[in-house]
C-alpha cells in the first residue's frame, strides 16, 4: 500500500466467526478473517500485516488482498472513500456529484486527489464546479469536460493503458452529453475512445462510413432517445458486443427516454442495455469489455 495511505486507511475484513469480533475505542467494528489472529486497531500500518505473514498467522496471499482491497479513508462524517476500487475492480471509485452539498462533495474531492493522485466526478453542475476548484490543494489541477458534465482533479497522474477500445455513437446531437460521460469513464479505465456523432436512424446511410471508422473498436456504445432504434441497428452490422444507452430526450407519449429504453429492451439483436442516461455504467461496463479483449491483443 502506497505511504500516503499511512494513518488515514482504514481496513475492515470479512468474517464468519462472530466470536472473532471486536469494537475498537471509537465503536466501529473489525471483522476478521479465520486465518487472522490479531484484531487490528482503527489505523493499521503495513507493518501489521506483514508481521502477521512472517509469524505465519496469515498467508501472503490474503495479506495481499487485505492491503489492496479493503482500504477506506474515512472524510469527516459524510463519506467513507474507497481508495483501491481499481486495483480490486479495474476501474476508480467516481464521486455522485449530483445531490452532494457544496462542503461534502469539495472535501470528498479534495481528499480522494490528494489520495490517489486522480479524482472523477460525474454529473456536477457548474456552481459545484466552482467550488470544487476555487481552492484546490497544490500541485492539483482541474479539467472540466463541461458537455458530458464530469470534472477530473490530478496531480498529473494518468491512468493506466488497458490496450483496449471503445467506440461510441450517437443518434443526434442531443445525445452527445451521455456519450460524452461515457468516453471520460471509458478514458479514466485505459481506453482508447473513438467516437461518430449524429448518425441516427432518421439518415441510415449516415452509419456506414460512421461503422468504418470505428472498425477498430473491441465493443460499442451506442446512445439513442426517442424510438431508441440505433443500438439494434448496429448490432445487426458489427461483430463485436453494443451496449445501448437510451437518452432521455423525445416528449409527449413514452418521452424523456422511456420509448427508448423499451424499444432497446425489445431489440432482436444482442445487445446489453443500461438505464436511461446511464453514460457512466455503459462507459465502464464497455472499457472492462475492451480491457478484457485489449489483453490478448
Amino acid at each position: 500500500m502506497p505511504e500516503r495511505f499511512s494513518g488515514t486507511a482504514h481496513l475492515h475484513f470479512a468474517c464468519s466467526n462472530p466470536e472473532k469480533k471486536a469494537a475498537s475505542e471509537t465503536g466501529y467494528i473489525i471483522l476478521c478473517p479465520a486465518t487472522y489472529h490479531t484484531v487490528m486497531n482503527e489505523h493499521p500500518h503495513v507493518s501489521d500485516i506483514l508481521n502477521q505473514v512472517r509469524d505465519g498467522k496469515l498467508d501472503p496471499a490474503t495479506a495481499e488482498k487485505l492491503l489492496s482491497s479493503l482500504a477506506v479513508t474515512r472524510v469527516g462524517d459524510v463519506a467513507n472513500l474507497d481508495m483501491e476500487r481499481t486495483s480490486r475492480c479495474g476501474m476508480p471509485e467516481v464521486v455522485l456529484a449530483e445531490g452532494k452539498d457544496m462542503e461534502s462533495l469539495v472535501q470528498i474531492m479534495h481528499s480522494y486527489v490528494q489520495a490517489c493522485g486522480r479524482c472523477v466526478a460525474s454529473r456536477i453542475s457548474p456552481a459545484q464546479v466552482k467550488a470544487v476548484c476555487e481552492a484546490l490543494p497544490a500541485g492539483i489541477n482541474p479539467e472540466y469536460r463541461e458537455i458530458g458534465s464530469i470534472l477530473i482533479l490530478s496531480d498529473g497522474t494518468v491512468p493506466t493503458s488497458s490496450g483496449g477500445t471503445v467506440g461510441i455513437v450517437t443518434a443526434g446531437t442531443s445525445d452527445i452529453r451521455v456519450a460524452e460521460e461515457a468516453r471520460a469513464i471509458a478514458e479514466e479505465m485505459g481506453a482508447v475512445v473513438i467516437t461518430s456523432f449524429d448518425v441516427g436512424v432518421a439518415g441510415i446511410h449516415r452509419l456506414i462510413p460512421a461503422l468504418e471508422k470505428l472498425r477498430g473498436a473491441d465493443v460499442y456504445v451506442v446512445c439513442a432517445g426517442r424510438e431508441g432504434t440505433l443500438p439494434s441497428v448496429v448490432a445487426g452490422l458489427v461483430d463485436k458486443p453494443v451496449i445501448g444507452v437510451p437518452v432521455s430526450t423525445g416528449y409527449g407519449y413514452m418521452g424523456k427516454g422511456e420509448a427508448a429504453l423499451a424499444s432497446m429492451l425489445q431489440s432482436c439483436a444482442v445487445i446489453t442495455v443500461v438505464n436511461i442516461d446511464a453514460g457512466f455504467s455503459a462507459g465502464a461496463f464497455a472499457a472492462r469489455i475492451a480491457a478484457l479483449i485489449g489483453g490478448r491483443k
